[in-house]
């Protein structure tokens, strides 16, 4: 856990929040609870949660409908005097603000120690995952929902040809890689079109263009540059919306004050679709699996099968039905094509 300051305004322009814990969970997190006040032409700040408009009586003073308590604030740029039950805060030097540290794994790594026959001297994973999180709506984000789906941007159906089911598995490495790009470029000055033609040139080098729907990319790179979201916010909401997330669930990200003002989903996110179906329904059947599940929210366990797990599986009991839908459509010439080409992959690989 960290503190980080605020940047410090002048005092004439410090900006001013307010929460309020609205639905009683302990925390003003959720979507309304956390809010930028108003300036006023006065020397306080007006909170916008549960704000009334002041009454006027026949003198031409003003009061506050909830209560004799609260003061009538009148907006800088005119209109009516309004009033809220919520105080709000200078966010100075010194208001100090709690972050939970971010949850980034880069997962089981693709290439490991060998011995001099080419066997593998590691730990072998099978569909393993990375722990990540995105923010839903709060103080941080600038009220904007970083956990949104983005729709089916990472294709998970399988390809023509040996070549394109290998770029697949890669697909959302090029994802994050796009991503990353964007926002550097973002962060460095470039505008936003420039930032996402920047992410969307990232994604497509190396990659099977059938495997990625690159204009929904740059649309999402858009939206999310011109938000609060960071560079994982992007990763996981591609990824999310094209089915390769297991959330694991909420915690409390940042807080000023002891106040949670802006909470995070803790996500294990796989290269495929089908890895992540595997592993919600494989895992309940490992016993290994039994203690730690898929961990905390803030450190989600999103480790592969070891091989003799994988063998442990018992498939006929799990519904893939949600990836068959999913499969892109061939032909019979098409699997036939690709079947060799496995074929003779595997000839090439046992008999160099």
């Amino acid at each position: 856990m960290t503190a980080s300051l605020f940047a410090a305004p002048s005092a004439a322009t410090a900006q001013q929040i307010c929460a309020a814990d609205r639905n009683g969970n302990g925390d003003a997190a959720d979507p309304g609870e956390t809010a930028i006040c108003h300036e006023t032409t006065g020397s306080g700040a007006l909170c916008p949660i549960q704000q009334a408009s002041c009454v006027e009586d026949a003198g031409g003073t003003y009061s506050c409908p909830l209560g004799s308590q609260y003061a009538c604030l009148t907006p800088v740029d005119g209109g009516t005097p309004g009033c809220s039950p919520h105080s709000c805060t200078p966010v100075v030097s010194g208001a100090v603000v709690v972050e939970e540290p971010l949850v980034d794994d880069p997962g089981a790594s693709n290439d490991g120690v060998v011995d001099a026959d080419g066997n593998c001297l590691g730990m072998i994973e099978i569909f393993s995952g990375r722990a990540v999180r995105c923010r839903p709506a709060g103080l941080n984000t600038s009220f904007s929902n970083c956990c949104k789906d983005q729709g089916k941007i990472v294709k998970d159906g399988m390809g023509a040809s040996l070549s394109s089911i290998g770029t697949k598995i890669a697909v959302a490495k090029g994802v994050w890689t796009g991503m990353k790009a964007a926002y550097t470029a973002f962060k460095a000055g470039a505008t936003v079109s420039q930032a996402a033609s920047a992410g969307a040139n990232a994604i497509i080098v190396g990659i099977d263009p059938t495997s990625i729907a690159i204009s929904l990319a740059i649309n999402v790179m858009m939206d999310f540059l011109l938000s609060g979201c960071d560079q994982q916010d992007m990763e996981v909401g591609m990824l999310r919306g094209s089915g390769m997330c297991h959330e694991v669930g909420t915690y409390c990200a940042s807080s000023i004050l002891g106040v949670c003002v802006q909470k995070a989903k803790g996500h294990c996110c796989f290269n495929s679709k089908l890895g992540r179906i595997i592993q919600e329904q494989g895992r309940p059947q490992l016993k290994s699996f039994n203690a730690l599940g898929w961990g905390t929210a803030k450190q989600p366990y999103c480790r592969g099968f070891t091989p003799q797990e994988f063998q442990a599986l018992d498939f006929s009991q799990m519904d893939l039905s949600d990836y068959y839908v999913d499969i892109e459509a061939r032909a019979q010439s098409d699997i036939q094509i690709d079947m060799e080409d496995r074929i003779d992959a595997y000839l090439q690989t046992v008999n160099p």
